[in-house]
């Protein structure tokens, strides 16, 4: 056993009552009156004594859809995304083979806003590309043991594919956990059913994320409660199937009801694997217990890919000690998957003064791409595998309408047709787009530029991407790997602008895969206008038919080094616009606290924006969301106001906006 990995896991479990969980750097700020906060539960009975402030002891017996007044605010609208696997980016990279699980603590369990919050200190996870399955980590004894991810997250994965589960942690005895929450988990009523399952899948489907990992480590159990224990997980898989939910189980409980990581699938957590979809191997897990396990996965009917071997990178990121050949060896097949423990560490390792959103993402694209940043270049030196050597990315980018302005979900201002709408730092996941799943490739025989996603100046929302180089020759950029139906109406839009040199833009559509694995795709080009203010090229695809699977720009600089940034870019035929929202209400207020809900409108909406117009007719972001519900802290009258008005438009898919609609606020 690694042993960092109890300190981490532990660090959530405490009984000192603190409002603490894994993610936790510094105090909570007092919560907004009407603040809704991410749902966590114990399964029936509470702790005694009282919760500490801040923290709300509730419990999933008794929860309802229909008394949960923070259902609106937490319940994920985007559904999970079909994607596909292109031609890999490098000869390494493995289709059908290991696959990535991410257990990730984006904040606290008590005090974790429903939707965003005030600063881009955030893990705002953008290399989805690589991830099957992300677990909403987190939980405490002295906060709640169940945990119901935030709906940005969900909605942020389900856009690209992944699905997310909702935790269930039964902490240690030694760190405040009770024996007597796994048996309030897997008791059962009159009937012989076990009524907390049938629960977990209704908080599910309500809230609309895909499941649940269930990580057993109280230990003082005995056969009974493992029996117990077994019989719930079969229900809970029974039921889940019948949602579309999937269950995963991690390596702690075994079947005589103690608590013992094995570090391998064997006869003491077999019947739980195939009580499960899948399950988390412990740390402990060696080279010779991975080979073992996977062959006895087979032995059982199932997927030794269903196994995700457990890496801990909580404490050291890229420099953690990983015997990659064990699970993702690069000359033969895969022995298992990886389960990621704690990769925010790309956020949580940099100093708190040095958390911008550049920094933590540069930190992201060196843990996920490598050392190189191109995952077509894999850096064979570098100790640390990095997903994209070894796991082939995917892309959900099917449909037209397809549009992107390359936002992260979190900036540092808001910009709105290239102007700043509100300076304020901001994060909001529901609110990320489609990201390139390649990140970042470039084909040259000249030197590299630097490819990143930048936060100095966007088109629309907090980002763009920025090109930085000499370009001593042609440099063509990978942006989307995708599978688009091209019509004779079918158009590309770029908006764009040159910072810095002079530089000739091209447009690059393949409408086939790349020879082999890291070649530069079959790219037709296109010319593209190009000057040192944004603006919006439109390409009509003359000669191209059949189905666009790659879409880049070719840059080729005409005088001195060059900067070039891409705000947005959308596939289409028609121009489409959403219809406005109806019903646009007030439905709590305290101060200048808001709750506000609406009625979607009919047609192609992506999210919802707020503004607030100003006495002089300007208008100001308040923020986005893909909820019908939304929830503004601390409004102050302005200019003299006599009362607030703030305005609401449906944002579609190509980012049309309808026309607004609006309420006020007296003050």
């Amino acid at each position: 056993m690694k042993p960092t990995r109890r300190t981490v896991l532990i660090a959530a479990a405490t009984a000192a009552m603190l409002p603490s969980s894994p993610a936790v750097a510094a105090p909570r700020p007092k919560a907004a009156a009407l603040q809704p906060y991410a749902s966590y539960w114990y399964p029936d009975s509470l702790p005694s004594g009282t919760p500490g402030t801040g923290i709300t002891w509730r419990s999933l017996k008794s929860w309802r859809p229909a008394d949960d007044p923070d259902l609106a605010f937490n319940a994920a609208t985007v559904p999970l995304a079909p994607r596909f696997t292109p031609t890999p980016v490098n000869p390494t990279a493995r289709d059908g083979q290991a696959r990535i699980q991410s257990l990730v603590s984006f904040g606290p369990t008590a005090g974790n806003p429903s939707q965003g919050a005030a600063t881009a200190d955030y893990y705002a996870l953008t290399h989805w590309a690589y991830v099957d399955e992300l677990v909403f980590w987190g939980g405490s004894s002295g906060e709640g043991l169940i945990l119901a991810p935030n709906a940005p997250i969900v909605d942020a994965a389900h856009r690209h594919g992944v699905p997310v589960l909702g935790n269930i942690f039964l902490p240690p005895v030694a760190y405040g956990g009770q024996l007597q929450w796994t048996r309030d988990l897997v008791q059962k009523d009159a009937a012989g059913r076990y009524p907390l399952a049938e629960r977990l899948v209704a908080v599910a489907d309500a809230y609309g994320f895909d499941g649940w990992f269930v990580n057993a480590e109280t230990s003082g159990g005995n056969t009974a409660l493992g029996s117990a224990m077994l019989g719930f997980m079969r229900e809970l898989k029974t039921l889940a199937k019948a949602k579309g939910q999937r269950v995963t189980w991690y390596d702690s409980m075994t079947v005589n009801g103690s608590v013992s990581w094995q570090g391998a699938l064997n006869s003491q957590n077999e019947a739980f694997f195939q009580a499960a979809d899948d399950m988390f191997v412990d740390f402990r897990w060696t080279a010779a217990k991975l080979t073992s396990s996977g062959e006895r996965a087979g032995q059982l009917g199932r997927s030794r890919y269903e196994l995700w071997a457990g890496v801990d990178v909580e404490s050291n990121g890229w420099n953690s000690s990983v015997n990659w050949d064990a699970m993702v060896p690069r000359d033969k097949a895969h022995v298992v998957s990886v389960g990621f423990y704690r990769p925010e560490w790309t956020r949580n390792h940099l100093p708190a003064d040095g958390r911008g959103p550049e920094a933590f993402h540069a930190a992201d694209d060196r843990f996920w791409t490598g050392r190189s940043l191109d995952p077509s270049r894999p850096d064979g030196t570098d100790a640390w595998r990095a997903p994209a050597v070894s796991v082939a990315d995917r892309s959900t980018v099917t449909a037209v309408p397809f549009a992107s302005v390359f936002n992260t979900g979190h900036g540092l201002r808001w910009y709105e047709h290239g102007k700043v709408t509100s300076d304020k730092p901001w994060n909001h996941l529901g609110l990320q787009d489609r990201l390139p799943s390649r990140r970042w490739v470039v084909h040259t025989d000249g030197q590299h530029p630097a490819v990143t996603l930048d936060f100095e100046d966007a088109w629309r929302g907090g980002s763009s991407v920025l090109v930085d180089g000499e370009l001593d020759e042609p440099a063509v950029v990978d942006v989307y790997a995708t599978r688009l139906p091209i019509t004779a109406d079918t158009v590309v839009e770029l908006t764009h602008r040159t910072d810095a040199g002079s530089v000739k833009v091209e447009l690059a559509v393949a409408t086939a895969e790349p020879s082999s694995p890291g070649a530069t795709p079959p790219y037709t080009y296109f010319p593209v206008n190009s000057g040192s203010t944004w603006q919006t090229s439109t390409v009509r695809l003359t000669g191209l038919t059949g189905t666009a699977h790659a879409i880049g720009v070719r840059l080729t600089a005409t005088g001195g080094a060059v900067k070039w940034r891409l705000g947005g870019i959308a596939v289409r035929e028609a121009v489409t616009t959403p219809a406005a929202p109806t019903g646009f209400r007030i439905t709590a207020a305290s101060g200048g606290d808001l709750r506000l809900a609406w009625n979607p409108g009919s047609g192609d909406v992506r999210h919802h924006t707020l503004h607030r117009v100003l006495a002089d007719g300007s208008r100001r972001f308040l923020g986005g969301t893909c909820q019908p519900a939304y929830f503004i802290a601390g409004l102050q009258p302005e200019q003299g106001e006599q009362t607030a008005r703030l305005d609401l438009r449906a944002v579609g898919e190509l980012y049309t906006s309808s026309a607004p609609v609006t309420v006020t606020h007296t003050w």
